[in-house]
C-alpha cells in the first residue's frame, strides 16, 4: 500500500519532477499544483463545490507552443483520503493544433514517487527524431 502524503509533500515531489506549470482541479481552480488543489478543497469546505466520489482530476499542459501548434496534455487522478494524497494513475496525450489526438500513453498503478519526470512523460508521446540521410555538400555539376 502506498504511503499517503500531505498536500505540501505531494506538491513538492511532483514540482521537483518538473510538474511546475499550471493545472486545473476538477476542471476549474487554475493555478500551480498546490494552489489549485487548495482552492478546490476550500471551495468544498465552504459548500460551493463537493468532493468527487472517486479521485480528484488534475489536468494541465506539459508542453505548449501556441494555439496552432502540437501540445502535450496531462491528466492525473489523485486519491484524497482524510487530508492525504496519493497519485493513482496518469494519462499523457499529444494533440495537434486542432485538438486531434496524435498519441496517448496511460500509466496505471502509480505512486507519487514512481511517477515519471516531466521530460520522461513528454518523451512517452513525442516521436523520436527521425534520422535524416546526410547530403553531401560536394556535387558534380554538368
Amino acid at each position: 500500500m502506498e504511503a499517503l502524503s500531505d498536500l505540501s509533500t505531494f506538491a513538492k515531489i511532483l514540482t521537483d519532477k518538473g510538474y511546475n506549470g499550471y493545472f486545473h482541479t476538477q476542471g476549474s481552480y487554475a493555478g500551480k499544483l498546490k494552489d489549485s488543489i487548495s482552492e478546490h478543497l476550500e471551495s468544498c469546505q465552504k459548500g460551493a463545490d463537493t468532493l468527487p466520489k472517486q479521485d480528484l482530476l488534475l489536468t494541465g499542459y506539459l508542453q505548449w507552443s501556441g494555439d496552432d501548434k502540437p501540445r502535450v496534455e496531462c491528466s492525473m487522478w489523485v486519491k484524497y483520503l482524510n487530508g492525504k494524497f496519493s497519485l493513482s494513475r496518469m494519462e499523457v496525450a499529444k494533440k495537434d493544433g486542432f485538438g486531434q489526438l496524435l498519441k496517448k500513453s496511460e500509466l496505471a498503478n502509480l505512486s507519487v514517487m514512481s511517477a515519471p519526470k516531466l521530460t520522461e512523460a513528454v518523451a512517452l508521446v513525442n516521436d523520436a527524431p527521425k534520422q535524416q540521410a546526410g547530403k553531401s555538400p560536394k556535387r558534380f555539376k554538368l
